[in-house]
């Protein structure tokens, strides 16, 4: 949702902004695009938007536009320390809504103090792509039941994958899973992304909590891809979440940085 910082120079010609689509805007200077706004709707309901655009006066008037054609609350997601972009967006009537924090995970196991570390009684770990899709599946499900009936989705992660509607494991490959008494009752993605992969959600149902199960799926995904020659990998925590700060701060986590979202209502 970040773009470039903005530089201090104008395009020198007018900009006029068009709507070339449902979900997309373009700024043109002398029949050149100088900037493109993007929308797009998560799976929670949440619409996000973005705007491209090497200088502020266009990127002013790509908000403008925008903002005037769709209805709010508007959500969008901006590097804590990229201040010329955030105040682009609160000059636009945006407003911090939340803060996510960005770790530097290690995976080596004298690092992370996970190496000793076994799940509780009961409970079995199931690598990654060796769990089965059907339960997998209805743990994911499970598990956003409790969170809609509690915190409710709109306090999860902005960074959401896009996905097919109705459609919420994507690639059951990439999920370890802990099983206790026959049932999935615990689960960890990881992205294989090129850079360095990342941690992009853990979760136990609530009935299991405390009992160590997270931190045993944590030393079963950092510890294979210590094997296999990753020695990093990266997580994004709300800084709400006071446990998963623990829990991974715990491990030798680094902070790195922070993103912020923005809504506009």
């Amino acid at each position: 949702m970040n773009t470039e910082h903005f530089s201090a120079g104008t395009t020198g010609h007018p900009v006029d902004v068009t709507r070339v689509a449902e979900q997309q805007w373009h700024a043109l200077a002398d029949d050149l695009v100088v900037g493109r706004g993007d929308v797009s709707v998560r799976p929670d309901g949440r619409t996000f938007l973005s705007i491209d655009a090497w200088h502020r006066p266009v990127f002013d008037r790509i908000a403008e536009a925008v903002l005037a054609d769709l209805p709010t609350p508007l959500h969008t997601v901006v590097d804590e320390t990229d201040h010329d972009l955030l105040a682009g967006w609160q000059q636009a009537g945006f407003t911090v809504r939340r803060r996510e924090w960005e770790y530097v995970v290690p995976t080596d196991p004298q690092l992370t103090g996970l190496g000793q570390g076994q799940p509780p009684s009961g409970v079995t770990i199931v690598p990654a792509g060796e769990a089965e899709e059907g339960p997998l599946r209805e743990l994911d499900g499970a598990l956003r039941a409790e969170v809609e009936a509690t915190v409710g989705w709109q306090a999860m992660p902005a960074e959401i994958l896009p996905r097919p509607h109705g459609t919420t494991v994507l690639y059951p490959s990439k999920y370890a899973v802990a099983v206790e008494d026959g049932r999935y009752v615990g689960l960890v993605r990881v992205a294989p992304l090129t850079r360095q992969p990342r941690i992009g959600l853990i979760a136990v149902r609530a009935g299991h909590h405390r009992r160590g199960i997270a931190r045993a799926l944590l030393a079963e995904v950092l510890g294979a891809l210590h094997r296999s020659g990753t020695a990093t990998a990266s997580a994004e925590v709300n800084e709400s979440n006071q446990a998963a700060t623990a829990l991974f701060e715990g491990i030798g986590a680094r902070r790195t940085g922070s993103n912020l979202e923005l809504v506009r209502h």
